[in-house]
């Protein structure tokens, strides 16, 4: 069974219920790292943490993460070594973010969407698989070898 890691700030806490009750229906195992209740303030930087470190240890697959528009849970989420974080609003990011670039995160922003579309790109996002394909291998080359603060293939 796949595991999906899944935080929230205080902003995010209502709609992350609801996707965890997507994600289970679609056969995932999740797993949820807080918070607990949106009356208490939590730093959207904690909750991309906690997913990130989850992935890193080999103990989820995917992860996603909430916070009021998506843009700081992403930003931090991009700072740990292996995540991919993408915010995504609609659909096909969802799902191109995964078969394109192997995005292992996905932002969402619980004060821009309702929770039908949130469920919508739950499901894209998780359905979706990497196409590993030879251009697409080549450019994910490229971004770990950004994030190991090398040089980059064709580099002067």
């Amino acid at each position: 069974m796949k595991r999906l890691a899944i935080a929230a700030d205080h902003g995010g806490f209502v709609l992350k219920s609801r996707l965890i009750e997507v994600a289970q229906g679609l056969g995932w195992e999740t797993l949820d790292l807080g918070t607990d209740s949106a009356d208490h303030p939590v730093d959207y930087p904690d909750s991309a943490k906690a997913v990130g470190l989850e992935l890193q240890a080999g103990r989820a697959e995917r992860g996603i993460v909430l916070c009021g528009s998506g843009v700081g849970a992403c930003i931090a989420a991009n700072k740990m070594r292996g995540i991919r974080a993408g915010v995504c609003h609609d659909t096909y990011s969802a799902h191109q973010g995964v078969e394109h670039d192997d995005m292992n995160v996905l932002c969402v922003g619980a004060r821009i969407i309702g929770s039908e579309l949130a469920s919508e790109i739950t499901r894209a996002f998780l359905g979706a698989t990497f196409q590993n394909e030879e251009r697409l291998v080549r450019r994910l080359n490229k971004v770990k070898a950004l994030e190991q603060g090398g040089p980059q293939p064709g580099d002067r």
